[in-house]
């Protein structure tokens, strides 16, 4: 602040002079180079132009619709073989486009431009130009949403139109066309080259269609619905960063066996006993964290960050953060969680309990999920977005979740977001389609991937 006025006080004292001596002779002197870049750096940080907006003016209204949108888009029934891909990459990929769109209006805060693996430069700003934050984020999410959602029903199309134009005619109001018109053109640059960037992740690689290897202990398709493989192809995803991976290595399941003696029989006899003494507390969980019917392959957590955004009240700056953390988070903590359930490949509660312990009628409460058994994808993802959520808005955050309040669900509180997590994980074994072991490794993994990218990114400048 000192710096500051001092600044001002030169700078005034020197257009003090100017002037006296521009009385004085024909042609007066410019400002001296000094006078310049003093004029550049007040004007970059604010000092001379109180037009020139943070992003933390704005509020995060348009982050919460935009997830909101993408949840009507998320309840289509995803594509065979797609399962999870769908809300994991475009709560990650939207998440980076809205953290780009606003991040210049966050001093304390840095781009992730050379941070991630082949991530491309991110367009330039306007030095000493103003901008609208909330119309460049609107512009961002509008885009690359239209990007990664091309086979939406019509109906969406003309929602994801609509939102647009609703939102930019109300920021037409707060500031003037110039600055729309740069901020809306920043975002939408900023999301062609995220959107580009995410072209090339190894998601759409061609594969065949994946047939199971047949063998004791392995996965196999389960009853009733027998569903195709899901994500079998993980290995060949991108990650996002050199490190996130690291010391996500994690203990193997107890030896396959049908030995009534043996470690994993006693592993998958657990799951079968809690499920004759589920209370109804245990049962109610079970069928509000199963993700269907309501939103298939993992919308419920783009549902939980736009709850927990609305709950807060959080800022623009703050929904950005936290959208670009639990969106960089879910992506590599699922890659790698697939990348192993197709290298352990094992066999899901049902087929053992049926075919093994000769429980030929026992079902869970609901579907299986088609892939392999351990680790448990619920428990990862629950664990890597509360520690995300956690860095954001500490560790006490209480919250209440009205997901699937539109299908009679009650809704369900908590006090941390460490409790929502370790619920997500539990309702799993519960519900019967994974064994205690594979959801507290399932919950390690989540919460080590999230703590790589929490000491391998920066997000706040030195």
């Amino acid at each position: 602040m000192k710096q500051t006025l001092s600044k001002l006080m030169y700078l005034l004292f020197t257009l003090t002079a100017v002037f006296y001596f521009a009385g004085c002779q024909k042609n007066p002197p410019a400002l001296s180079e000094r006078n310049k870049m003093i004029t550049d750096e007040l004007i970059a940080d604010g000092s001379l132009s109180g037009h020139l907006q943070q992003t933390k003016t704005f509020s995060s209204e348009v982050i919460i619709k935009w997830l909101n949108q993408q949840l009507d888009m998320l309840r289509v029934p995803l594509a065979p073989g797609t399962g999870s891909q769908a809300a994991e990459r475009a709560l990650a990929y939207c998440g980076i486009a809205a953290y780009e769109s606003v991040v210049p209006g966050m001093p304390a805060y840095k781009s992730l431009q050379g941070q991630l693996t082949d991530f491309p430069a991110m367009p330039s700003t306007e030095p000493g130009k103003a901008y609208h934050w909330a119309a460049s984020a609107n512009a961002a999410l509008a885009t690359i949403n239209r990007l990664l959602f091309p086979a939406t029903s019509d109906a969406n199309k003309t929602n994801m139109n609509t939102l647009e134009s609703t939102l930019q005619s109300q920021y037409a109001t707060e500031s003037d066309a110039q600055t729309i018109a740069r901020s809306v053109n920043f975002g939408r640059e900023v999301a062609n080259r995220v959107f580009q960037w995410a072209s090339t992740d190894g998601s759409a690689n061609a594969n065949p269609s994946y047939v199971p290897t047949p063998g004791p202990g392995l996965w196999e398709s389960t009853p009733p619905n027998f569903p195709a493989a899901v994500n079998p192809y993980a290995s060949q995803r991108r990650l996002m960063f050199n490190g996130v991976a690291d010391g996500t290595a994690i203990a193997a399941p107890p030896p396959y066996s049908t030995d009534p003696s043996s470690p994993f029989y006693a592993m998958v006899k657990d799951v079968y006993d809690k499920s004759q003494s589920l209370t109804a507390e245990q049962t109610a969980m079970v069928i509000y964290h199963r993700d269907a019917p309501g939103y298939p392959g993992g919308g419920h957590f783009v549902a939980i960050l736009s709850q927990v955004l609305s709950q807060a009240q959080s800022k623009l700056d703050i929904a950005a953060l936290a959208y670009v953390k639990t969106g960089m988070a879910t992506y590599n903590a699922i890659t790698i969680c697939f990348t192993l359930k197709y290298s352990y490949n094992l066999v899901r509660p049902i087929t053992y309990i049926r075919n093994v312990m000769g429980y030929t009628s026992w079902s869970a409460l609901f579907n299986t999920p088609g892939h392999p058994e351990f680790p448990a994808a619920h428990a990862v993802n629950g664990a890597t977005i509360a520690k995300m959520l956690t860095s954001v808005f500490g560790d006490n955050f209480q919250f209440t979740l009205h997901t699937y309040d539109y299908l009679g669900l009650p809704a369900r509180s908590y006090s941390s977001f460490y409790a929502m997590g370790k619920e997500m994980a539990d309702s799993r074994v519960f519900g019967g389609v994974h064994y205690q072991a594979s959801c507290d490794k399932g919950r390690q993994l989540g919460e080590r991937v999230s703590q790589n990218i929490l000491s391998g990114i920066e997000f706040l400048k030195d």
